[in-house]
């Protein structure tokens, strides 16, 4: 009796070792799900952040809230200029004293751009976005623009600004200025900027341009010398950080700080906007977040 007993609980413990491989083979028994997603909380007032290859929202907040663009607003600058039809990217531009005039008087962000100096458009494009020149927004402005004079140009490519944002669905955006020294109109929303952003990352030369940590012009004089300029350094200290690829910085008093920004990882791309966050470290902090948020919801 009792060797028929341990008999049946040996063949017992087999069934039982059977059946378990049986579950564990099939995938029956599974792992405990994944924890879920925590959305972010950022600083910011306003926050965009979408799958740069589908157009799928990842996140929001306030995204069509306006607010101050700040130097954000050069990148409808650089995607004006790169609109034009036969555009030629080594054509040259004389810097004129209305360009510096204007920096000084504004105590703007400059380029250090010499009057008198002739300097390519795609210098001028680096000279914009890196060191957030407003003397080299200017320039392309004025070349860009229509009129006889200085002022009705640099107008008249603003009302470019305007019609391209019409073009691009950005229905809560107006551009009063061609650097985002605004002149109590210049507005946009982190949807808006995120949906300029996704067209003009389109541009090589744009996306070329944005992902450049430091950029050396080299300039001719009025004597028809070489002037090597200084070192253009980018504002933005996110690139090369998690896949970051650019795009523009921004701040203010008014307008505090922004960022529209541009990552890819492992095939995985993300395009956003922040505005109006109360630091610039809190920005950058934002900005990681949402990056690290979109890649985890792609994937």
């Amino acid at each position: 009796m009792i060797t028929a007993n341990k008999g049946l609980r040996v063949r017992r413990a087999a069934a039982v070792a059977i059946t378990t491989g049986a579950v564990l083979a099939t995938g029956a028994l599974t792992a405990a799900p994944a924890q879920a997603l925590t959305t972010p909380t950022i600083t910011a007032k306003g926050g965009f952040l979408m799958n740069s290859a589908t157009g799928t929202t990842l996140y929001s907040k306030a995204p069509n809230t306006k607010r101050l663009t700040a130097s954000t607003t050069k990148i409808m600058t650089a995607k004006v200029v790169l609109s034009q039809s036969n555009l030629n990217l080594d054509a040259k531009v004389t810097i004129k004293k209305a360009y510096s005039d204007y920096i000084v008087s504004k105590g703007a962000s400059s380029a250090h751009l010499i009057v008198g100096d002739k300097v390519t458009v795609r210098q001028l494009l680096y000279g914009m976005m890196l060191p957030s020149g407003c003397d080299a927004a200017m320039a392309l402005a004025d070349k860009f623009g229509t009129g006889s004079t200085v002022s009705a140009r640099t107008k008249s490519f603003i009302a470019k600004m305007n019609t391209t944002a019409r073009s691009l669905g950005m229905t809560n955006t107006k551009f009063d200025s061609f650097d985002g020294i605004s002149n109590g109109t210049n507005a946009s929303t982190p949807k808006d900027l995120t949906l300029l952003a996704r067209n003009v990352m389109k541009s090589s030369t744009f996306k070329s341009v944005v992902k450049t940590k430091s950029y050396t012009a080299k300039t001719i004089t009025k004597t028809g010398s070489t002037r090597t300029m200084g070192a253009w350094t980018n504002t933005n200290t996110l690139l090369g950080w998690n896949g970051t690829l650019g795009i523009k910085t921004g701040s203010g008093t008014d307008s505090k700080y922004c960022l529209v920004f541009a990552a890819t990882k492992n095939g995985e791309s993300v395009i956003g906007a922040v505005m109006t966050s109360p630091t610039a470290t809190d920005r950058t902090n934002d900005v990681k977040k949402l990056i690290n948020y979109g890649y985890a919801k792609i994937s």
